[in-house]
């Protein structure tokens, strides 16, 4: 009797349930589809693949834009719920909103210009054609100007800020100015303390080719020694890397180059750091809401703690030496020290994805500050070179002047118009020094069980505290409950001064 009352009393609850579990499986083909463009699709495919996706987003546009969702949020509210419905419900109306608030026709309009851009950019890029990337990109910033417009009406918060909580949610740019503001008061010192440091460490560039069938062999170890399941995802290659698919099937990919094969590798574990978060989200519930990642800064703690904390410690280099001879040999350049030091190496350099993680943050505020301003209205696309290159000398002492393929073409990130998710990458590295600080305080042989590849009680702690609450939690209360705090950068500095100091 209980049971059928309790049935009957959560009706919108279980509706709105079923219409995000149809959410799920339209979102899940149009990662398989967005995966296949940026791996297999023949480049004559294009157009056709672009019309297919800006359909698909408008067969989910209709889906939400449904009369009746308020009324049954509504209902649902008062139905007996616990405490995972509670914040699935909670999830359910934030999702609900972001998806329902913008009209139609700019949905598909957004979706389409998003792919010609990124397609174009694949050829444009390699050519250094700034001028023909901008005619591509100037719809999209209007575009994305009109929806962070909408947004910020219904939401009473600035334009750039309505788009960075679509990654970021709670997050603002006032706390990212503070914080970012912080760490550029202190890292210009700092690599140029590392730097002195450096100056007399000796090292040798290991002496390709490496083939790309034994780099992808490397790969595949490594990633079965970081628990990838193989029976749920996949390893390819793409000019960008990424993760994406859904927790069932995820996809990863790198890139390779013949002549080095320490990029491809840590990119790898990057990617593998994001796939194992994926792969570990709460299955009871995989196709709502609450069931997916917290933040993109929460999840590019996962990549950069398996790359930075874990990848890149000595006693895990250590650790994977012999499967590297293994498919490389024997040479001088391969001995431990040697990687050691090719890993910990700081230069300032142009490419934000092959940055050390002491440079890394100025690539980040720099691309933050340029698509606040590009969103708000403040500059427009023609002015990204200039600024662009001014900051690039005022970070990092390098001159981008004319190369464009090297500076502000070499992401992929703002050709779909993806602003607000820059920041994603600095938060993430604090988010993740700050987790393996807690994860040292309760395992203190922390360096002892690395060497070892003793990782399962790393993973498990993982799984506990972060990829088993999926969004369960917002991101303080995540970030408190796992480490006992709210976000504290000042874990970020200690660890740089520690690791390279």
């Amino acid at each position: 009797m209980t049971k059928n009352k309790s049935k009957r009393s959560m009706r919108a609850y279980q509706e709105l349930y079923s219409r995000f579990h149809r959410l799920h499986q339209l979102s899940h083909l149009g990662s398989m589809a967005n995966w296949d463009s940026a791996t297999m699709m023949p480049s004559g495919s294009h157009q056709a693949r672009a019309d297919a996706m800006a359909e698909l987003q408008v067969i989910m546009h209709q889906h939400v834009a449904a009369p009746d969702w308020s009324e049954l949020f509504d209902k649902a509210r008062e139905e007996q719920l616990d405490n995972w419905q509670s914040a699935n419900l909670n999830e359910m109306f934030v999702e609900w909103q972001n998806r329902s608030l913008l009209p139609e026709d700019l949905v598909r309009e957004k979706s389409q210009a998003g792919a010609r851009c990124e397609h174009a950019w694949r050829t444009q890029r390699g050519q250094n054609d700034w001028a023909g990337f901008a005619e591509n990109l100037r719809p999209v910033v209007e575009l994305s100007r009109r929806e962070a417009t909408i947004r910020a009406e219904a939401r009473g918060c600035s334009r750039y800020d309505a788009l960075l909580n679509l990654y970021e949610p709670g997050m603002t740019s006032e706390t990212l100015d503070r914080i970012f503001g912080e760490v550029s008061s202190w890292l210009p010192e700092l690599i140029q303390k590392v730097a002195q440091k450096q100056q007399s460490e000796q090292f040798d560039e290991p002496k390709g080719p490496f083939s790309i069938p034994s780099q992808e062999a490397l790969g595949r170890e490594v990633m079965s020694q970081l628990g990838f399941d193989f029976n749920a995802g996949r390893l390819d290659v793409s000019m960008h890397p990424f993760c994406g698919g859904v927790p069932e099937d995820v996809r990863i990919t790198t890139r390779y180059d013949e002549s080095d094969f320490t990029q491809s590798l840590m990119g790898v574990v990057h990617e593998t750091g994001h796939a194992r978060y994926e792969q570990n989200l709460p299955r009871e519930l995989i196709s709502q809401p609450v069931a997916t990642a917290r933040s993109m800064g929460v999840h590019e703690s996962q990549s950069l703690l398996f790359e930075m904390q874990i990848g890149r410690h000595p006693n895990f280099l250590e650790l994977i030496q012999p499967v590297i001879h293994k498919h490389f040999g024997h040479q001088p350049e391969l001995s431990l020290g040697n990687l050691q030091t090719l890993y910990t190496r700081v230069k300032p350099g142009l490419i934000r994805v092959d940055a050390d993680e002491v440079t890394y943050p100025a690539h980040v505020i720099l691309r933050y500050e340029i698509e606040k301003a590009l969103v708000e209205g403040e500059m427009e696309v023609d002015d990204i070179p200039d600024q662009w290159n001014v900051r690039m000398k005022q970070y990092l002492g390098l001159n981008t002047e004319g190369d464009y393929k090297n500076g502000p073409m070499q992401d992929i990130h703002w050709t779909d118009g993806s602003f607000g998710y820059f920041p994603s990458y600095t938060l993430g590295a604090m988010y993740a020094a700050q987790q393996f600080a807690a994860i040292r305080r309760q395992l203190p042989d922390i360096d002892r069980m690395i060497a070892e590849g003793e990782l399962a009680p790393v993973f498990d702690w993982l799984k506990q505290n972060i990829w088993s609450q999926g969004s369960c939690h917002d991101t303080d209360t995540l970030m408190k409950n796992a480490t006992g705090e709210v976000l504290n950068p000042e874990y970020f500095k200690q660890h740089l001064e520690s690791r390279y100091l």
